[in-house]
């Protein structure tokens, strides 16, 4: 019988619709499928990317430590989100230098997904919302070369690239 409702629980989340809300309990609206809490001052790091050639996802962004820019990917071309055109930041791989990959391991949200990625976001009417920081150059002490937060003062997009804050507003 314990089997029996494991293997009922476990299809039942296989097939529901994820939400996800980290660092608060719940998420705040429908159109959300992942919310970050905003009761402290952190920021979401993007992946450390070494060699890009593979990734063909558009909407895909990283941290490329080639030229240490935080880069987004649109029809095929990567977009710098960095501003500065100089090789700004720095970022210490070694701790990856251990580490083996595992190229299928992925978390998707939504429904399942067949995109590769680490943190694969896919539902048709459903959108991730970033960590929320007021002035986040202010007040994140040392962040960490590719963090995004939405600013919440000045209202708009705040991207770190390991050496200064890049802010985008629409």
């Amino acid at each position: 019988m314990k089997k029996l409702t494991l293997t009922i629980a476990f299809f039942c989340i296989i097939t529901s619709h994820a939400q996800v809300a980290v660092g608060k309990d719940l998420v705040t609206n429908s159109s959300v499928s992942l919310e970050f809490g905003s009761t402290e001052n952190r920021g979401m790091i993007l992946p450390y990317v070494e060699n890009k050639s593979g990734i063909s996802e558009n909407g895909t962004m990283i941290y490329d430590t080639t030229d240490n820019k935080v880069k987004y990917l649109k029809g095929g071309s990567w977009f710098d989100l960095s501003v500065n055109n100089t090789p700004t930041g720095s970022v210490d791989l070694s701790i990856q230098t251990t580490k083996i990959e595992k190229p299928e391991a992925k978390v998707s949200i939504g429904q399942p997904s067949s995109v590769d990625g680490i943190l694969v976001l896919e539902d048709a009417n459903k959108a991730m919302i970033l960590p929320k920081v007021a002035s986040p150059h202010l007040n994140i002490i040392n962040p960490a070369p590719g963090m995004m937060v939405y600013d919440t003062t000045a209202r708009q997009l705040a991207i770190f690239n390991g050496t200064m804050w890049s802010f985008w507003k629409p």
